[in-house]
């Protein structure tokens, strides 16, 4: 049995060790950090601004917005500043405030992606029940139970991951402190109850995605059936940017937990896990606002 070690502090991966490379990644990391500080940015105030879009998608949207910049704010300073400084290290307080904040978003995250496929579904295939089933109230607390759930999760999560003894160091093989990673370091049989939650929540994670497959299916169908050519163009310009956004959301995490491990490599987790932590908060703005005509409309108003 390995000995038992207390740690004050994890050691992050690092992009590179070659100075100029650091630099590089950090003029890198903060173009794509302000770009997502400025396009979420734009949305939240058109949203709350402009009393068109006070409606429930566009409720929803600045709420994905809200998350986008949590989740980038929570893994992108500290990666930033590790690149400037050429430091690998975190304390553990830190290394356990981050998983807190990046499980609690993420989770959030996949639940406000979830309600708005089920916010396009009741638009577009029971439109005379959308007042009834999506008022305001009905909003307020579906965005409350999603917020809710994610923390409840996160809390749960990293007090069982943060409760369990180290025997194998304190390198973490990623640029963020992140629960799988973080399990590898302890014990070989005091990590299976943080294992078995981990699997339930990419259990409902799972249930989630199937949900939102099988909403579009259904919008879908009811879309190609619409006589009028301007209500099929109406229709998808508010159900592809939300299905593009969930694709690059999930496609990316399955491909970083579900590759052959033939194929995986330090260097190989480490891009994929950019892909799915940094790049969807930063696109989404731009994906959201490209065929959106009311949200375009507002944003030059902003802007103007």
């Amino acid at each position: 049995m390995p000995n038992i070690s207390s740690v004050g502090e994890f050691l992050l991966l690092a992009f590179t060790d070659t100075r100029e490379l650091q630099l590089l990644h950090f003029a890198l990391f903060l173009g794509i950090y302000l770009a997502a500080l400025l396009g979420n940015g734009l949305i939240l105030t058109a949203v709350a601004c402009n009393h068109r879009l006070h409606t429930p998608m566009y409720f929803f949207l600045l709420n994905l917005a809200l998350l986008d910049l949590g989740c980038i704010s929570t893994t992108l300073p500290k990666a930033m500043a590790n690149a400037l400084w050429d430091t690998k290290t975190i304390s553990y307080l830190r290394c356990a405030a981050q998983v807190l904040f990046y499980v609690f978003l993420f989770g959030s995250e996949i639940s406000i992606l979830t309600i708005m496929a089920y916010d396009r579904y009741v638009a577009i295939c029971k439109p005379l029940h959308y007042g009834s089933l999506l008022g305001s109230r009905a909003c307020a607390q579906m965005a409350a139970a999603a917020w809710g759930s994610g923390f409840l999760n996160a809390v749960l999560h990293t007090a069982n991951t943060f409760s369990l003894p180290l025997c194998h160091g304190n390198a973490v093989d990623q640029f963020f402190c992140e629960i799988p990673h973080i399990l590898k370091l302890s014990c070989s049989d005091a990590y299976l109850k943080e294992f078995e939650l981990l699997v339930f929540s990419f259990s409902l994670v799972f249930g989630c995605f199937v949900f939102i497959v099988l909403s579009y299916v259904e919008i879908f169908r009811a879309v190609l059936r619409m006589p009028s050519s301007q209500g099929r163009h109406k229709a998808f310009s508010t159900c592809l940017p939300h299905l593009a956004v969930v694709s690059l959301f999930v496609s990316t995490v399955l491909f970083a937990y579900l590759k052959p491990p033939s194929i995986s490599s330090p260097s190989l987790d480490l891009v994929v896990s950019f892909l799915y932590s940094v790049v969807p908060p930063a696109l989404n703005p731009l994906i959201y606002s490209m065929r959106n005509k009311e949200l375009k409309d507002a944003l030059r108003k902003l802007m103007t």
